[in-house]
């Protein structure tokens, strides 16, 4: 006895021809909408028994799309696991040619998925080579980004400008309140907890000398970066990253166009212009919360700013400037990169902005560490 399934644009009738044999006709329009309730039922009556002889009657079918050649592939894959015959009969021209596109071999001699639980050894080893095949990859892309931004030097028309304006309001100027917000923090909470420390030897006033010396040397050029790798390097990945997925740097060069030059070097101009600002506001915020916490405590405002202007000397302050600059290079380099080594679907774009980050927030450490033994070496 036949069996047969309707649904508002295709219709499945299946009949048993003896034991061995079976038929499938199809009419109508086999295509996204329409597959899905046909689907289970033509799929568990082909694998049921195990047809010898499997005969698709495809002449009443007006219309396929992709969906509708999986179900035919996946169909003539089972067959073809088992060694069993399938034909498909009365298929339009080009609808078969579409289905002779893909070679049912193919899926069945896909190799299973090796899970032998690795040794420790073997974890290290493997860890080791894609690390050592990420740096090369890195240093690939510096050498790139370089050349695009000397190129950028010898002939300023060629840049974007446009875009890095946009890209300078998007990671400046919206990030000021963030930038702001968190300066003004930090100054007050460091200035509150080293107050309570001094203030057991009368030295409450060495807070403006601390905070100064430390945010115009260390932490505002480092807070500052790692806020911007945390809120502006996510989105240059995550926005190059999406172009990926998309396939729009396919298109950007074939087109004939770099999209090292096109995407990064904007960002990275932006970033270089942006992020010593910014860590100046930082700087800026963080002496006015350590001014609350000073007048809090009974100190006049002129002796707060002496205090933190004689601690501190052009040194101090281009040092800093030139931690931020720095930074900001590695920073929308990294992210850039990231985004540009974006893989397929649809976790990729996720993975690359929690790398670009991750990535990011350790080479300012690294890069860090780096400047504190040159300034130590030149006695800065």
């Amino acid at each position: 006895m036949g069996q047969s399934v309707n649904s508002k644009s295709v219709s499945m009738t299946m009949i048993p021809a003896g034991d061995r044999s079976l038929s499938i006709r199809l009419i109508g329009r086999l295509d996204a909408f329409s597959t899905g309730s046909i689907w289970r039922e033509a799929i568990d009556g082909v694998k049921a028994r195990g047809w010898e002889d499997v005969a698709v009657e495809a002449d009443g079918l007006d219309y396929i799309d992709g969906t509708g050649i999986g179900l035919l592939v996946q169909l003539r894959t089972i067959q073809t696991e088992r060694g069993n015959r399938i034909d498909i009969k009365g298929l339009r021209p080009e609808f078969k040619r579409l289905l002779d596109m893909f070679d049912p071999s193919f899926f069945t001699n896909i190799p299973p998925e090796n899970t032998e639980k690795k040794r420790f050894l073997e974890k290290i080893g493997y860890a080791s080579a894609e690390l050592f095949s990420d740096m090369k990859r890195l240093v690939s892309f510096a050498g790139e980004i370089f050349s695009a931004l000397s190129f950028a030097l010898k002939k300023p028309s060629q840049v974007r400008w446009k875009d890095v304006y946009l890209v300078s309001e998007k990671a400046g100027i919206d990030a000021l309140p963030i930038i702001i917000l968190i300066g003004f923090l930090m100054g007050l909470i460091m200035s509150f907890q080293s107050a309570v420390t001094l203030e057991r030897f009368g030295a409450e006033l060495f807070v403006a000398n601390l905070l100064g010396l430390s945010m115009f040397r260390e932490l505002g050029p480092l807070m500052t970066s790692i806020l911007f790798a945390s809120r502006s390097g996510s989105a240059f990945a995550a926005e190059i990253g999406t172009m990926k997925v998309n396939d729009e740097l396919k298109a950007l060069s074939t087109m004939g166009i770099n999209p090292v030059s096109f995407l990064a070097v904007p960002r990275v101009i932006a970033a270089l212009s942006m992020t010593p600002l910014l860590t100046l506001f930082f700087i800026f915020s963080s002496l006015i919360g350590g001014a609350v916490v000073m007048l809090s405590m009974g100190y006049p405002l002129t002796a707060y700013i002496s205090r933190v202007f004689s601690s501190i000397n052009i040194t101090d302050f281009l040092g800093g400037m030139l931690k931020a600059v720095i930074f900001s290079m590695f920073v929308a380099g990294i992210a850039c990169h990231r985004g540009l080594m974006t893989g397929t679907g649809a976790s990729a774009v996720g993975e690359s902005t929690t790398s670009a980050v991750v990535s990011g927030i350790i080479l300012i450490a690294v890069v860090d560490g780096v400047f504190a033994v040159i300034y130590y070496c030149l006695g800065i």
